[in-house]
């Protein structure tokens, strides 16, 4: 008698979900629902996702961290011998304003000189994607990631205590 009781409740409230009003699946995804549309464009539609080969003298590479958070970004720049970026990639693990912030910041480096490239600020950045307060840290660790990159690749471009001798 009760397995009878439980599949007419069964029945009843399959026949109660089927008649409700559904949205489409766009509309109720979380990332649609908390983040600023540009936010979603660049965390659906990552720009420049990858890696450039880090030994070549002419790449500089940047990983920063948020030990709070636990996101994770490495951004890297490859600079032609005029000294502008001609390509800059990034992987980073977090949260979509994180993803967001090191894809906007892959855009903005390039066709930058390495000069430029430090003048971009996480202020720009969060206003760009219109990051919440809770959300600043993202764009500062965007912006950690384009000067480690473009520290790196300075240090590169040092000769070598060898090679200085040499001369």
């Amino acid at each position: 008698m009760a397995a009878a009781g439980a599949g007419r409740l069964r029945r009843a409230t399959s026949a109660l979900l089927l008649r409700a009003p559904r949205l489409p699946v766009r509309e109720l995804s979380a990332p649609a629902r908390l983040y600023h549309k540009k936010v979603v464009d660049h965390y659906e539609n990552p720009r420049n996702v990858g890696s450039l080969d880090k030994t070549s003298k002419n790449v500089g590479t940047g990983l920063v961290g948020a030990p709070a958070c636990g996101d994770v970004m490495k951004l890297q720049i490859q600079v032609d011998e005029k000294g502008k970026i001609v390509d800059a990639r990034f992987k980073t693990f977090g949260c979509g304003s994180a993803i967001a912030s090191s894809s906007l910041a892959t855009e903005w480096v390039k066709g930058k000189t390495v000069e430029e490239a430090l003048t971009i600020k996480n202020t720009d950045i969060a206003k760009e994607l219109c990051l919440p307060p809770v959300k600043l840290h993202c764009s500062m660790l965007a912006e950690d990631a384009i000067k480690a990159a473009l520290a790196d690749y300075k240090l590169k471009q040092e000769p070598k205590k060898g090679e200085v001798e040499k001369k």
